[in-house]
């Protein structure tokens, strides 16, 4: 399965919204059944997804269904017979034990968990590493985990996050890499803010970040091109491949007059991955 680069959110009661992300240049939409449905449009919200026709091509469609453990999650867990449904949300996430909790119900569909929306949380990123978990992917949320922890404001007063909330993006960043799963940047709350979406999505490519939440149609365009490697990135990192094919017994390498080496090989290997 190609791993998307922009994962666009629409909630799933509005055939409006549903129809503008359908056409909109997303690698996946997740149709929200938690946060963004007021709890008394949830049972039409299902109907609404019942209803959707798969279009030829398109989007993966994904399901962030409701948490673990509540009435409204073992409602939702009955759409999982919607054709084209590349795999379920899973919101409020605290280990690998919620997903194998899930995967026991869902069995090998994809799981694509939010995982520091709750204090506790923040405790269990490394229990994600399971080969034989359905885990395909980890995000990481300030919101929720904001209103869990009672801040007043998720922002330092330079504004950029706080401790905490950049804590909470490296463990997720590190714990889905540590599990082998997509790493995927937050969302970015200003979607009229296109060149704060840009610097904020091209330094999580550059942590390693593979891929960002959006809220909007709006935000798809850049975060796709920011998680696209640029003709630069694609040219170094295939004369790095060729220097280590011509000479495979090397260790360290000069390519463009800089000395490259193993560590260098596993990168360009992976951007010429993603560019695939």
């Amino acid at each position: 399965m190609m791993e998307p680069r922009s994962w666009l959110f629409v909630p799933a009661d509005s055939e409006r919204k549903i129809a503008k992300a359908l056409d909109s240049a997303a690698d996946a939409l997740i149709f929200d059944l938690e946060d963004s449905v007021a709890p008394g449009e949830k049972v039409r919200a299902r109907e609404v997804l019942k209803g959707l026709a798969r279009r030829s091509g398109g989007p993966q469609w994904w399901v962030r269904v409701n948490p673990l453990r509540t009435d409204e999650h073992r409602l939702d867990l009955d759409l999982l017979g919607i054709a084209d449904l590349h795999g379920i949300v899973l919101p409020k996430a605290e280990s690998g034990a919620d997903v194998a909790e899930l995967a026991h119900r869902t069995g090998s569909i994809p799981v694509h968990a939010i995982v520091t929306e709750t204090a506790a949380s923040l405790f269990g990123l490394l229990s994600y590493r399971d080969p034989n978990s359905p885990l395909a992917a980890m995000s990481w949320g300030a919101e929720d985990l904001s209103a869990a922890l009672g801040a007043s404001s998720k922002y330092d007063q330079s504004g950029e996050f706080s401790f905490t909330y950049k804590l909470a993006r490296s463990l997720c960043l590190a714990g889905a890499v540590a599990a082998d799963v997509q790493p995927v940047d937050g969302v970015f709350a200003d979607f009229r803010d296109e060149a704060g979406l840009t610097a904020e999505a091209r330094a999580a490519a550059r942590e390693g970040f593979t891929a960002k939440l959006a809220i909007h149609p709006a935000q798809v365009e850049a975060i796709n091109a920011a998680f696209s490697p640029s003709s630069e990135e694609l040219a170094h990192a295939q004369s790095i491949v060729a220097a280590f094919a011509a000479q495979p017994g090397a260790g360290v390498l000069s390519v463009g007059g800089k000395m490259v080496d193993r560590p260098h090989l596993l990168q360009a290997t992976r951007v010429l991955e993603r560019a695939r």
